[in-house]
């Protein structure tokens, strides 16, 4: 290479901190499923994080009365219009209803940043166990179900107890996040940033979102034996 050919050589660009994430104050977000433990939670500590938070449920009054009880400017709506009036949409719906509820909204959910945290689980005497949906991850049976929508997959392994509970100030436990464009999975991230303690960790693509939905079992196991609420951490990140 001449002296000259390297003068044309444009100069790489740096690599992206991992840790710059937009900001997303703005954003309304949206919570099918939000009158459920894991729906009420999570709509709780966001809008105590300061986040314009919706909760949804099949019927407006449910979703109403759940609102009032949480405060910090929650609104209750029915589905629908839950997730047509929000910018972000978290489904924490019941897994035995996922796949029909979404189907349903398919219109009011395209164009919108859905982030599924649903663990298709079930139970018998042994305990919990994970079902493997035909579509690989309930993550991925909401990608198909909502072609027009940027689907993620976040917020699997936090317990409703501690989402819920007033006495604690922080929630210790990062967030695995998942999806298939960078910038949504930023989004994902920063907004799981919001709620203290918690961090946002990208955690790969839609495929990979089976084994830590199913990890929620082993939680549960986890849960039992030590009387606990565990969440995870990842070292070194």
């Amino acid at each position: 290479m001449t002296s000259s050919d390297s003068a044309q050589t444009p100069a790489k660009a740096p690599a992206k901190d991992p840790w710059d994430l937009p900001d997303v104050s703005g954003y309304v977000v949206g919570v099918l499923g939000g009158t459920g433990p894991q729906g009420k939670g999570l709509a709780y500590r966001l809008a105590k994080a300061g986040q314009k938070v919706i909760i949804g449920s099949r019927a407006a009054e449910r979703a109403e009365a759940a609102a009032a009880e949480l405060g910090h400017g929650v609104e209750g709506a029915d589905n629908a219009e839950c997730a047509r009036r929000s910018d972000i949409v978290i489904v924490a719906v019941p897994w035995d209803g996922h796949g029909k509820t979404l189907e349903s909204l398919r219109q009011e959910l395209a164009g919108k940043l859905v982030v599924d945290c649903v663990n298709p689980l079930g139970f018998d005497k042994k305990g919990a166990y994970a079902l493997k949906p035909e579509e690989g991850s309930a993550a991925e049976q909401a990608a198909a179900l909502l072609p027009g929508s940027r689907v993620t997959a976040a917020f699997h392994h936090l317990s409703a107890v501690l989402l819920q509970d007033p006495e604690i100030d922080e929630i210790d436990t990062d967030v695995m996040v998942l999806g298939e464009e960078r910038a949504d999975v930023e989004i994902v991230q920063a907004l799981a940033g919001r709620i203290p303690g918690m961090r946002g960790i990208f955690a790969g693509r839609l495929r990979n979102a089976h084994q830590v939905e199913s990890l929620v079992a082993n939680l549960i196991s986890v849960n039992r034996r030590y009387k606990a609420h565990a969440g995870l951490r990842i070292t070194d990140v």
